[in-house]
């Protein structure tokens, strides 16, 4: 069974690009707009990982991440957060809120789908910045 895999983001292209990218290389895709989107969506398909942005309406990705954290049935989610933004202080947010992992945009595709076949697989893939 393919793994899946939950992107979440508020730009439509993004997704597009994640979901292509990630589709040829055997994950199945579900996707959502924002982190209450999410939650929603973590609730009713149960992904085996989530790719969140960060900013984005209604709720951020770090609010997604603290709320997905907290609830026992998704504790341990493997969580890639996905964002523009590389100041060191939004990495160690992104960390701190409870991400496995914090990446920027532009996304490498080997990089990506490396660190989710590590997540996957129990591998701590941890930065701190």
């Amino acid at each position: 069974m393919e793994p899946i895999v939950l992107v979440v983001d508020d730009e439509d292209m993004t997704r597009k690009l994640l979901r292509l990218m990630l589709a040829r290389d055997g994950f199945t895709i579900i996707e959502a707009e924002d982190g209450q989107q999410a939650l929603d969506m973590i609730a009713e398909s149960q992904p085996d990982i989530v790719i969140l942005d960060v900013m984005m309406p209604n709720m951020d990705g770090f609010t997604a991440c603290q709320i997905l954290r907290s609830r026992p049935e998704t504790a341990t989610l493997p969580i890639i957060m996905l964002s523009a933004r590389s100041q060191v202080e939004a990495m160690r947010a992104g960390l701190q809120s409870g991400a496995d992992r914090y990446m920027t945009k532009p996304i490498s595709k080997p990089e990506l789908v490396q660190t989710i076949t590590d997540l996957l697989s129990g591998v701590p893939v941890v930065e701190n910045p």
